[in-house]
């Protein structure tokens, strides 16, 4: 496959970076169809398109793998399709980007156990803070927060982090993205039931929405993050994804309008120089160390 070959040749943490980009603007499209079917409608519509998509692409090979593959790729489907529905039900009780800021306990609570040196435990607080300050958690009062919405944020975060690590053991199993596809597979039988309901409103305007959702969402950045988690830890990859808020903040003011604050640059501030901090280390660590380990 031409386009996976060349992706192999791009540097690991410019992949992560253009599935950053894709994810949030695929994110800022899903805020006009959640309210049309409901979080598991539009989670469910997302990764059945994108399924069906990588199946085409990748052409899985569903003979040949051993036991530890198909373990290893069923609990990659499962931690992918809970992840995306925890953090669409969280969506309905929280404001976004408080969501965001507790989901993001997951990877950064990964990043920091993978860690073995002081810097990278300044780097880890560094970003945490930034996505606090851009998140504008501090401005939203306790009370106003419901517990079932924290508890489904908290949730996403922890199969956020088995993801991440999932997703290195995946593309260490498989060829190109044949694990990604067989994993869809097994996320979107898990996420059906909760969406299987909206499929009566389901219109030609909706469908289409819920493709683009489905490639700028799922197909592109699962398919570059597997490809990136090959050659780049996952304690590095954690650090990388805490520029989810800045690209996030990027989609609003492009897509939706939406300007940050004089608190909110400091916050992309912290984080980005948190990520440029852990990639420099990341560069001179031992090429043989991946995800897999």
């Amino acid at each position: 496959m031409p386009v996976t070959s060349a992706a192999e040749r791009v540097p690991a943490p410019l992949l992560v970076l253009a599935g950053i980009v894709s994810v949030q603007f695929g994110g800022a499209l899903a805020q006009t169809l959640v309210p049309v079917i409901g979080a598991g409608g539009a989670v469910t519509m997302r990764l059945l398109f994108a399924t069906v998509l990588l199946l085409v692409v990748a052409r899985p090979r569903w003979r040949g793998h051993g036991r530890r593959a198909w373990a290893t790729v069923g609990a990659f489907g499962v931690a992918l399709g809970m992840m995306n529905f925890a953090f669409y039900g969280a969506l309905a009780h929280l404001p976004i980007g408080v969501a965001v800021t507790i989901e993001f306990i997951g990877p950064l609570t990964l990043a920091a156990v993978l860690s073995r040196r002081l810097l990278d435990g300044v780097a880890v607080l560094a970003a945490a803070l930034g996505v606090v300050l851009i998140s504008e958690a501090f401005e939203t009062p306790l009370d106003q927060l419901e517990w079932t919405g924290i508890l489904l944020a908290l949730a996403a975060g922890g199969f956020w982090a088995a993801y991440i690590v999932l997703s290195g053991r995946t593309g260490a199993l498989f060829p190109r993205l044949e694990g990604l596809a067989l994993a869809m597979v097994v996320a979107t039988l898990v996420t059906l039931p909760f969406g299987v309901g909206s499929i009566p409103d389901w219109t030609a305007t909706t469908v289409a929405k819920g493709l683009g959702i489905a490639v700028l969402s799922s197909v592109l950045p699962y398919s570059l993050e597997l490809l990136a988690l090959r050659r780049l830890s996952a304690k590095v990859f954690g650090i990388l994804l805490s520029l989810e808020p800045a690209a996030a903040a990027v989609a609003g003011l492009l897509v939706l309008g939406q300007r940050l604050s004089p608190v909110q640059l400091a916050g992309m501030g912290l984080v980005v120089a948190a990520s440029a901090l852990v990639l420099g280390l990341g560069a001179r660590k031992d090429p043989a160390q991946s995800a897999a380990t």
